[in-house]
């Protein structure tokens, strides 16, 4: 079975596959990577293709759990995985300790999670651009 038959088995489809063509520059990386690895390229596209689709079926778990987030506890979120302190969210949201304490404590549950840190490595390469002008 061919890389792009595995994949479709994997989603599940029932369409034919198109043909696809690699782009030099990334046919040229999976060779160096196959030779380095001493695997076959198909088998090392194969992993890489797999992981990416783990890591994209993750982060739609996230993207739920975000969307189960009240928008102030978005807002904590967000200065979580910006690195603040409790006390510099109570201070930039205007809300006492207590408040953010809850906030914090209820985002990680939403999230699965029991540390902040989590979050932060969970969330890191989402894009908080829109959040800079964040207001209480």
């Amino acid at each position: 079975m061919n890389l792009w038959e595995r994949i479709r088995n994997a989603l599940a489809e029932k369409q034919p596959i198109k043909a696809y063509n690699f782009d030099q520059e990334l046919a040229s990386s999976l060779h160096t990577l196959a030779d380095r690895e001493q695997r076959p390229e198909e088998e090392i596209a194969a992993d890489l293709i797999s992981y990416a689709m783990t890591q994209h079926q993750i982060q739609s778990i996230y993207w739920q759990y975000w969307q189960l987030l009240s928008p102030r506890e978005q807002q904590v979120a967000v200065l979580i995985c910006r690195s603040y302190t409790n006390q510099q969210i109570a201070d930039r949201l205007v809300v006492s300790m207590e408040t953010v304490k809850t906030h914090v404590r209820n985002v990680l549950r939403k999230f699965k999670m029991h540390r902040k840190a989590e979050l932060r490595q969970a969330l890191a390469n989402w894009d908080f651009s829109a959040w800079d002008d964040l207001e209480p």
